[in-house]
């Protein structure tokens, strides 16, 4: 594999240039002012300071792929993400379930295979299929709210919240090159924002809930 050929799989990108994307790249400053808020939201709770770091994370490695647009950056766009959501669903295996640490880390490895599974059916209706991987995660966020129901009401809300924001992060990053023809901009740069938003939410979920716990 060629680690550093051009990759160019936005509308705002004209050419293999480092600001080619500058609106998609600039955004990305959404994500590093989520995750500064988080970190001084945590409070010293080192749960949601990982999660924060780990989003702070996600804005640099988003960056870098819009900037250098090669599968390198592009790698170290992705595995961010990745990781925040298995250390999220372990906290939610672990807090909101109240889990016990091994089974919450199984249960957070458990994404990969369920993603895996999920991927194919999204990948085949219209629409979906051009963030496929994504739409687990909504889906499983929602699936969680459901279930937190009775368990904890302000957590299901909160979920619900989160997944109805990713919801739309998605429909943005989906419609981006659909719509290229109309708006040169695209509208990629709305995934990075609205994604900044609700991952930061997501940790205000959690904090919420450790807060009224008394942790």
């Amino acid at each position: 594999m060629d680690w550093t050929r051009a990759i160019d799989a936005y509308c705002e990108r004209v050419d293999a240039t480092f600001w080619s994307e500058p609106v998609n790249a600039v955004t990305n400053l959404a994500f590093i002012l989520s995750a500064l808020w988080m970190w001084r939201r945590a409070e010293g709770r080192r749960s949601s300071q990982v999660l924060a770091f780990v989003l702070f994370l996600i804005g640099v490695g988003s960056f870098l792929f819009h900037t250098f647009a090669t599968p390198w950056a592009a790698m170290l766009d992705m595995v961010p993400i990745l990781i925040f959501a298995l250390i999220y669903i372990f906290l939610a295996n672990r807090d909101y379930w109240g889990w016990p640490v091994w089974i919450s880390a199984l249960g957070a490895l458990a994404y990969i295979p369920y993603a895996a599974a999920v991927t194919p059916l999204f990948s085949a209706l219209p629409f979906f299929h051009v963030s496929s991987f994504y739409w687990s995660l909504p889906l499983l966020i929602f699936a969680y709210a459901v279930l937190l129901r009775g368990r904890l009401p302000e957590v299901s809300k909160g979920l619900a919240i989160g997944a109805a924001i990713l919801c739309l992060s998605l429909a943005a990053r989906s419609v981006d090159e659909g719509l290229c023809h109309a708006f040169h901009l695209g509208t990629h740069f709305l995934w990075h924002i609205l994604n900044a938003i609700m991952l930061g939410w997501m940790i205000e979920v959690w904090i919420r809930h450790a807060k009224a716990q008394g942790r």
